[in-house]
């Protein structure tokens, strides 16, 4: 625990529970002087409409019939219980008659309402529980107690001179307010254990649970990228950041991942046409070629050198769209249009190879998304139809169409040619630089289908591969809440 809190001290969580503690703390001792002080404002003021009252009784008692009443009045009230202070002196202050045996000195010099508490001693008390302070010294304590009486009182002098005084003890009041004071200080004393407890355990719980998080960061930061923060189950803060960050790192990881396969991908498919780039120039200096060799040279590097940049754009294309392409092109599309623009794009090239090239997209279907994405993507999976189904034993045919279904807008290229029918060969024709067997003999990276699966990706659709009998469908799925 010694070594525990210190290192709770540090956290923010930790110091904003101790402010709060000593705001709490400060409010509570405020309280507590001011409901003292109230109570004893109460009090005095109770006890002053107590002795009003029965200065008045006391005064029409004298009224009807005159001393002799009043003195009567006085030793009748004198002998109740819980009488207040009563007391009739002679003009020298010499005391006749009330329930008082001795007061301070001075007191039955003033006139109206003491100005201060004072002492006194009532009849019956013996003389050992006389408080030395009548003899002017201090105020002494025995067995824990106050040996002493303190008072209140309104001092009256009647026409005859004589003085009366009525008072009340204000044992009660202090001892009320004691009690106050005791429960307050209780009250502050308990919330502010419990505070200090419940400050220490949720401290220590927080801490806990950021230390499995800087535990599972360091991993992270050492190079496993696969580890993950932990989270509690509880739905608060800390799990929250907890599962944005694994959120990050998955992000983080596919990324990575992506670029690993790039590199080699690069390192093993971009192999072979740099090789044979370097070994045609280099058979061309070696022999003893004429101009028109060295210019057939030129050309075949040139166009070996353009499809190397095609690859490499088609890859800079992909990377830009997994990690996450501008979206400030996105505007409304409206796919119709763009089936037309592609098919009539390729209908010479399909002509060409013997294709039948057909189009369906008579309803217009709008979404929100990039048109020359889009654009590209379709372009790449309908050049792949057209070169696939070329050696299609029947009319090779490929059809494009355009439809709805449900909140979906579907945007299919089939065509009949050999198609993909093993399932897992479908699932590894969208990636990377991926070249089925019997693609071998056709021109291209195999990358045509990872960027039109990377574009749906970036349109939150996806892109789906079914088997036709014969050939091939490749549908792009775009969400309902991308069409309007």
């Amino acid at each position: 625990m010694a070594f525990a809190l210190p290192a709770i001290m540090k956290t923010t969580a930790a110091r904003l529970s101790a402010l709060y503690l000593l705001l709490f703390a400060l409010c509570a001792v405020l309280l507590v002087f001011y409901v003292t002080s109230l109570s004893v404002r109460m009090l005095a003021v109770q006890t002053q409409e107590t002795v009003n009252e029965e200065v008045m009784s006391l005064g029409r008692a004298y009224q009807r019939g005159g001393l002799p009443s009043l003195v009567r009045v006085l030793e009748q009230r004198s002998r109740q219980p819980g009488a207040n202070l009563y007391l009739l002196a002679d003009a020298n202050g010499q005391i006749l008659s009330g329930n008082v045996q001795s007061l301070e000195p001075g007191v039955l010099e003033t006139e109206g309402w003491t100005m201060r508490p004072f002492y006194y001693r009532r009849y019956g008390e013996s003389e050992a529980e006389r408080p030395q302070a009548e003899a002017g010294q201090a105020e002494v304590q025995q067995n824990g107690q106050k040996n002493r009486h303190d008072a209140l009182a309104l001092v009256l002098r009647l026409p005859n001179q004589m003085i009366l005084l009525v008072g009340r003890d204000l044992g009660e009041p202090q001892r009320f307010r004691d009690v106050v004071n005791r429960s307050l200080v209780l009250a502050l004393g308990m919330m502010g254990l419990g505070g200090i407890i419940i400050w220490f355990f949720v401290g220590r719980s927080a801490l806990k649970r950021i230390d499995a998080i800087s535990a599972a960061s360091r991993r992270i930061m050492g190079g496993d990228l696969s580890g993950r923060l932990p989270t509690t189950g509880a739905g608060d803060e800390f799990d929250r950041l907890s599962q944005n960050l694994n959120a990050m790192l998955a992000r983080i990881d596919t990324l990575n991942e992506g670029l690993k396969q790039v590199s080699d991908n690069i390192a093993h498919d971009l192999k072979t046409p740099l090789t044979r780039i370097r070994n045609r120039a280099e058979a061309t200096l070696a022999e003893n070629q004429k101009t028109p060799d060295y210019r057939a040279a030129l050309e075949a590097t040139i166009a070996e050198s353009d499809q190397l940049i095609k690859t490499f754009s088609a890859i800079l294309m992909i990377s830009r769209l997994e990690a996450g392409y501008s979206s400030e092109n996105m505007a409304r599309v409206d796919l119709a249009e763009a089936v037309r623009d592609v098919v009539e794009l390729y209908e010479p090239l399909a002509e060409d190879s013997g294709v039948v090239l057909e189009a369906q997209a008579a309803q217009s279907l709008t979404i929100n998304g990039n048109r020359e994405l889009i654009g590209q993507a379709l372009s790449n999976i309908v050049d792949n139809a057209i070169k696939y189904s070329a050696d299609s034993s029947s009319q090779p045919r490929v059809h494009v169409k355009l439809e709805r279904k449900g909140s979906e807008a579907c945007l299919s290229v089939t065509d009949n040619g050999h198609g993909i029918p093993d399932a897992q060969d479908r699932a590894r024709a969208t990636e990377r630089f991926v070249r089925l067997e019997k693609s071998r003999s056709q021109p291209g990276s195999g990358l045509g289908l990872s960027l039109a699966g990377a574009v749906m990706k970036f349109h939150g659709g996806r892109l789906d591969l079914l088997p036709e009998n014969p050939g091939l469908s490749v549908v792009m799925v775009f969400p309902g809440k991308n069409r309007s």
